[in-house]
């Protein structure tokens, strides 16, 4: 059973989804390779590296030994992502996957000390969803430019 602690951590990501999904509404499978530059990630890489991310934070909260710093490998995965579809479904499982693990979680988890490291160490564990928050905001934001360059106008994410 979920402590008032771990609902509010849910209500928190669930908020996080909705402003993503609205703000990246109007981007559809045909604009999935999209990418402003060469070197950018395309628009399915942008989706699909916020839902890596989120499962690197789950990871990492539970992890003993914390996060895993192999950042060329995370990388190498999202490269392979060319299916907006596949990056949305991605971070459906991702973020369902979160929402489980906190909800199992109690206050004295969601309290204890993430390990010692260059990413949070020392911070509770609960404050992995306010990285989610951040990151998916920001990358929230990267694919409204996008979408205003592919001409879409991109939904109120708050509405």
């Amino acid at each position: 059973m979920s402590s008032s602690l771990a609902n509010h951590l849910v209500n928190q990501l669930v908020m996080t989804k909705d402003f993503f999904d609205r703000s990246t509404d109007v981007l559809e499978e045909k604009d999935s390779t999209f990418v402003p530059r060469p070197e950018m990630m395309s628009v399915a890489q942008q989706v699909a590296h916020v839902a890596q991310t989120i499962d690197w934070f789950r990871e990492g909260m539970v992890s003993p030994t914390g996060f895993d710093m192999d950042f060329a490998a995370h990388i190498a995965a999202v490269t392979k992502i060319t299916s907006l579809k596949d990056a949305k479904d991605w971070y459906q499982r991702a973020n369902d996957a979160l929402i489980a693990q906190i909800q199992k979680m109690s206050d004295a988890d969601l309290n204890q000390p993430l390990p010692p490291g260059p990413v949070m160490g020392g911070a509770p564990r609960m404050a992995v969803v306010g990285g989610v928050e951040d990151h998916t905001a920001h990358h929230r934001g990267v694919l409204t430019v996008y979408s205003r360059l592919l001409g879409k106008v991109p939904h109120m994410p708050y509405m």
